[in-house]
């Protein structure tokens, strides 16, 4: 930061240069210009001159945001001139009543004045910007100018041909010659938006005096019959609209404060400022940026000041963000997306106040002020000292962390909430104590879910440093017991900081990288250990021999469970609630649900939305005639193939069970899969409801878990042959037709084939899939080998997973026939083929079932078959109902009868 302009000299030593001790001249001796550790535990670099600005142009979200409103009320306008035309019309009559009455004299002097002002004051004000050099504003506008009159142009030109009616008569008016008024002005939109993109609206003289022009002018027109109400409207709107398009695209001008802003800033609220230092190393990530950017002021006289400043930039940061958390989480109260500086100013000087009237060690706000219209800076008492990341395991003692608790319970005594207690909020002086910073985002008169959730996310703070047992005792030593035993139910990642989950995702990926790694080196050894015990009797083949045999790979199966149990590690969420546990066993841990919806639940919303749409829009033009002529007959076996599925899916999941299940509970099992399947991807439910399944069932939780996987590889792999085998059956039988499966077959081995040659080709690729195929095969090999010493069991999963492919299939034939007089257009193969890639299709999109995605891949392939789309579509309608949607009701008395007996 440049020094005191008034200093002609510009000397070091009035930058707060370093005396001869090699420190800045401060009274009590602070670290500051030398770059020693600042207040929050950077390292601080002098500033030369203004701080340069991080970026020249800013994409902010309240631009995005308010192209999105626009847009939206246009689609609303037009909308409304489409179908409530007997409104518009009345409104527009309504109007030339009131507004026949006004003299003609002044309507022409209005329209006059008006029409010349309208173009005046804009170039009044370029002039004016101009001369205070902002011209990169006088570019934003101008080109916004030019896009919005590109956009009149367009849209009256559509209007003019393309339009209907209803929205032609309501934005436009006829002339005497026999013609139409334009349904967009193409000189009021691009002035709205040159007037919105240069930033006028911060400016409330120049506001008020071209708003005045503009509803003169729209005034002057309404009487003057040469415009309509909506039409006004729409050009204010599509001017906003583009203004604030071109600002989101090109980047808005960076208005962040400079050093001279900062230091007149300091200067008009009575300090004497000498020097400033910015603390870098902060990253602005969504999370923190918004904190505000920190400087090191060095006075003439007294100790150094602590000023945050933040600026509409810094503010915007983490907008999205913010937005999500407010629309997802229930019962927490956030601060508002989108807050003004002034806002953003009281709150934090209230926290601040209210932080250090309960006790609490925090920085002491001495002043405030604005830094011009884009920026506000906070003044604190400096407190020298390191943040608690910056510290090292040693230096985080238990007096440290103790102090942190009693800072944390000062502020809970009066019901303030910290919301961000990370590493990086808390301060250890030079004493050891701790002080508590960043309070902009806390919360007073907070409610017990918010208070809990701070203790919760301190304790993961801390854990993540000192480990779960410290955490946890010195927690139950300073808030006792019972406060910390309330804060389990919120001890899951949505309640924690962005910053804490993405600490613990680390972790999570790290551990399981050892676990992998640990299976691998058993897997290798007990391979080892065989071969060497096996040496020596290679040739032998006696009875004995085969059951040492069996023997050694049984040990060999054994030792990669062992292993994997041994490499196992708690994560840290898990260690804290059994180390509250020891202490109070009766606490609930039940999690509390925070989410009022995830994002699966949300882009199942929105892809089941556009599949009902599509859906929907096949099944209207349907004829009834032909839901009502379906044959009942071929109904039945439909129903009949449905029910046969659940009996073949058991098949296909005991076959790779060596250990003894029930039969009639496995198929039961997969019945109430079918209502697991609408609550949860299929690729997704159908698993985790097995695996629950087997486990309840006596099999062993790893060799559960191995089963599931070995019956999915297995009917994976079967699903590919089938498809290429019937896929080029299918191409043989037709050399000529529109629907040839055969070239699909070849584009589909080619892209494999070029697949694989990018995984092999990349060192990176090659070592992740290497690695995860190595550790699923580790686990699921020796399951393969129990299951392969006896191969009925193998043969019951292989027959189960064909059995399945065929009743689905002749489900489909079946209701194909049904609409289409018994008769069957299609030979076996092809529909073999069409299913097949429906499933495909529908195991790969995120909608429950599949919903959407199967039904369009079945109707595509039976139309492209050669399949008429009135047989196609009621078909399929018939075969989804029959094997997603009416077994639902019996999945859902299946899973709860399961779930009764303890079997799920």
């Amino acid at each position: 930061m440049a020094p005191d302009a008034s200093d002609p000299s510009g000397s070091p030593d009035a930058a707060g240069a370093p005396d001869a001790a090699g420190t800045p001249g401060t009274p009590d001796g602070t670290p500051g210009a030398s770059g020693a550790p600042g207040p929050l535990g950077e390292q601080h670099s002098d500033l030369s001159g203004d701080e340069p600005l991080l970026a020249a142009r800013v994409h902010r979200p309240s631009d995005l945001l308010r192209l999105l409103v626009g847009v939206l009320a246009i689609v609303v306008v037009i909308g409304i001139a489409a179908f409530a035309s007997g409104t518009t019309s009345g409104l527009e009559q309504d109007i030339s009543k009131g507004t026949g009455q006004a003299p003609d004299v002044f309507v022409k002097i209005a329209g006059l004045v008006s029409s010349i002002a309208v173009l005046l004051v804009p170039v009044a004000f370029a002039i004016e910007r101009l001369i205070k050099r902002d011209g990169l504003r006088i570019a934003d506008g101008v080109l916004a100018a030019v896009l919005a009159h590109g956009v009149t142009l367009a849209t009256d030109l559509w209007v003019a041909q393309g339009a209907p009616t209803a929205i032609q008569d309501a934005l436009t008016q006829p002339q005497s010659g026999g013609g139409l008024t334009d349904p967009v002005h193409g000189y009021l939109a691009p002035v709205i938006a040159y007037m919105s993109a240069v930033g006028m609206a911060r400016r409330p003289r120049w506001r008020v005096v071209l708003w005045v022009v503009l509803l003169l002018d729209a005034f002057t027109m309404l009487v003057a019959g040469y415009t309509t109400p909506l039409s006004i409207i729409l050009t204010i709107l599509i001017g906003w609209t583009v203004a604030y398009g071109t600002l989101y695209t090109v980047g808005s001008p960076n208005v962040r404060p400079t050093g001279q802003t900062l230091l007149a800033g300091l200067r008009h609220v009575g300090f004497r400022p000498v020097a400033a230092m910015r603390a870098g190393g902060l990253p602005e990530t969504a999370e923190q940026g918004d904190r505000g950017r920190r400087y090191l002021v060095t006075l003439e006289e007294g100790s150094p000041l602590d000023v945050t400043v933040v600026d509409r930039e810094q503010q915007a940061q983490g907008f999205f963000y913010r937005v999500w958390r407010r629309l997802t989480l229930r019962g927490i109260t956030t601060r508002r997306s989108i807050q003004s500086l002034r806002q953003a100013l009281e709150q934090e000087a209230l926290l601040a106040y209210a932080a250090i009237a309960a006790g609490a060690n925090a920085p002491k706000l001495i002043a405030t002020s604005e830094l011009g219209p884009d920026a506000v800076m906070l003044v604190y008492e400096h407190r020298g000292g390191r943040s608690l990341d910056a510290l090292s395991d040693e230096e985080i003692t238990d007096e440290v962390v103790r102090s942190c608790w009693h800072q944390v319970r000062a502020l809970q005594s009066r019901r303030i909430a910290h919301r961000r207690l990370t590493g990086d909020a808390l301060l250890v002086d030079r004493s050891g104590k701790v002080v508590i910073t960043d309070l902009r985002g806390g919360e007073i008169a907070a409610g017990d879910l918010v208070l809990r959730m701070d203790t919760a996310q301190l304790l993961t703070t801390l854990g993540l440093r000192v480990g779960a047992e410290r955490a946890v005792a010195a927690a139950v030593d300073v808030l006792g017991p019972d406060k910390v035993a309330d804060c389990l139910p919120l001890l899951q990642p949505i309640a924690l900081s962005r910053s804490t989950r993405a600490t613990l995702r680390r972790l999570a990926r790290e551990r399981s990288q050892r676990e992998r790694e640990a299976v691998l080196q058993a897997s290798e050894a007990a391979k080892r250990a065989r071969l060497e015990a096996g040496s020596g009797s290679a040739e032998a083949g006696s009875k004995a021999e085969r059951k040492a045999v069996r023997a050694e790979k049984q040990a060999e199966k054994r030792a990669l469970e062992d292993a994997l149990h041994e490499a196992r590690e708690e994560d840290l969420l898990a260690q804290i609630r059994r180390q509250v546990l020891l202490i109070r066993p009766q606490a609930p841990v039940e999690p509390v649900r925070l989410e009022r919806i995830r994002p699966r639940t949300l882009i199942s919303l929105i892809a089941g939305a556009i599949a009902a749409y599509f859906l929907l829009s096949q099944i209207a033009s349907i004829p009834l005639s032909s839901i009502s002529d379906a044959d009942l007959g071929w109904v039945t076996v439909a129903v009949a193939c449905s029910a046969l599925s659940y009996v073949a899916a058991a098949m296909s999941l005991l076959g790779f069970v060596p250990e003894r299940v029930s039969f009639l509970r496995t198929v039961v099992a997969q019945v109430a899969g079918s209502f697991v399947k609408i609550v949860a991807p299929a690729a997704v439910g159908g698993v985790a409801l097995n695996t629950r399944f087997l486990q309840r069932s006596g099999v062993r939780p790893g060799l559960a878990v191995a089963s599931v996987g070995a019956s999915q590889l297995f009917g994976l792999g079967a699903h590919i042959l089938l498809l290429l085998a019937f896929g080029y059956l299918t191409g043989t039988e037709r050399s000529q037709d529109d629907f040839t499966p055969s070239r699909t077959v070849i584009a589909g081995l080619l892209t494999i084939a070029v697949l694989l040659l990018v995984v092999t080709a990349v060192p990176a690729l090659r070592k992740f899939v290497s690695t995860r195929l190595r550790s699923l095969f580790a686990g699921v090999v020796p399951r393969m080998l129990d299951v392969l010493q006896r191969p009925g069991k193998l043969l019951t999963g292989i027959g189960g997973m064909l059995l399945l492919t065929a009743t689905f299939v002749l489900c489909l034939d079946a209701s194909v026939r049904a609409f289409n007089g018994g008769e069957q257009p299609l030979t076996y193969a092809s529909l073999a083929v069409v299913f097949l890639a429906g499933n495909a299709l529908g195991s790969a999109a995120p909608t429950p079932g599949g919903v959407g995605a199967v039904e369009g891949a079945l109707l595509a392939g039976l139309v492209l078959a050669g399949v008429p789309k009135e047989v196609a579509a009621p078909a399929v309608l018939l075969y989804r109902l029959l094997t997603l949607w009416l077994p639902v009701l019996p999945g859902w008395v299946s899973f709860n009868h399961l779930t009764r007996k303890g079997a799920l």
